[in-house]
């Protein structure tokens, strides 16, 4: 019987309704309490980290997660994190980059109703997600909700209510759960084994999302509090390309200052590709902008946090940002950076 540690950080599934609305409040064991089925799936131990709402978690909390599994690791075979369904895609992408490559599965998992509630979804993933760490199957870091286990660098929130709140974003899921019963869908992949943690993040990422009429003065306005700019464009990667080029020219300024500057879509499917229409190639091949592609924004989010610190200069951030990490980025044939 494998050996699970679960780490508790709060979330919708461990609230409890007061007058001000559902509070985490639920410890780890109370939670496991509620399910004792799976006391017969492996042995488990507990440890609560905090007990926040996730709205309220940032990434000092991705390295005390990233941290407790790194110390934890050799004793034991796999963990299971629960965690609130708001920014759950962000950390499990985070720890991806954090503890790359790990052949024991780091399984992260909540609900979009509290599991001490007689209509819930806690119950049925807190048990799935135990099932899938107790599996042979079972590697790396990954959601499991509503039956499906998704890479935490394909996994996003499309649902606000729905028990069917996570999808997997341009890449298969790597199992389904069904019956108390894993199916695997895709193989183990080669050259997983213990990871070495990375635990340094640079928060100063802005997230900018194009809207029409954009006033091109905000990217000067950002440019000195921030080390690198997301820039959500339109469609397929387009940005405005006005008569006067005021906007590329302050995308310009930021490359300029030795800044980082990613341009991602809007568009959840699909992905980028800023060479179809000409105010995206144009921004790109004068000002040499990295392009994300089919990334998810928690993944560009949070692999800029990651490489930031570990990037001595712009072109081995290209370089490191266009080499995938977890099926994080599917990159088109001839593009620049290591397949």
């Amino acid at each position: 019987m494998k050996k699970i540690l679960m780490l508790a950080t709060g979330g919708t599934i461990a609230t409890l309704k007061t007058g001000e609305g559902k509070i985490p409040q639920l410890t780890s064991q109370e939670l496991l309490r509620t399910v004792p089925e799976i006391r017969e799936i492996c042995q488990v131990e507990t440890r609560q980290l905090f007990q926040l709402d996730s709205t309220n978690v940032h990434p000092d909390h991705w390295k005390q997660i990233a941290r407790a599994v790194s110390e934890a690791y050799e004793a034991y075979d796999g963990f299971v994190v629960t965690h609130g369904t708001d920014t759950m895609a962000y950390t499990a992408a985070a720890l991806s980059y954090m503890l790359p490559g790990s052949r024991k599965p780091i399984v992260l998992t909540g609900a979009q109703n509290s599991i001490s509630e007689r209509e819930t979804d806690g119950r049925r993933n807190l048990l799935d997600a135990f099932l899938y760490a107790s599996s042979a199957c079972a590697w790396g870091v990954t959601i499991v909700f509503d039956g499906q286990v998704m890479l935490g660098t394909r996994a996003k929130k499309l649902r606000t209510k729905s028990y069917h709140a996570f999808s997997s974003i341009g890449y298969p899921e790597l199992a389904r759960i069904r019956d108390r019963k894993v199916y695997p869908v895709l193989p183990l992949p080669a050259g997983l084994g213990r990871p070495q943690p990375a635990l340094e993040l640079d928060p100063a990422v802005f997230v900018l999302k194009l809207i029409p009429g954009v006033r091109p003065d905000v990217l000067a306005l950002l440019r000195p509090a921030y080390h690198a700019l997301i820039v959500e464009g339109f469609g397929v990667g387009g940005v405005p390309y006005y008569a006067t080029a005021d906007f590329a020219r302050e995308v310009g300024a930021w490359v300029e200052a030795g800044k980082v500057v990613i341009m991602t879509t809007q568009v959840i499917y699909e992905g980028s590709d800023m060479s179809v229409y000409q105010v995206g190639h144009q921004i790109k091949q004068a000002y040499g902008v990295i392009e994300a592609y089919d990334m998810t924004l928690e993944a560009v989010v949070t692999k800029t946090m990651h490489l930031l610190p570990r990037c001595p200069d712009l072109a081995a951030f290209r370089e490191q940002f266009l080499t995938p990490v977890s099926h994080d980025i599917l990159l088109p044939a001839g593009e620049e950076g290591p397949l």
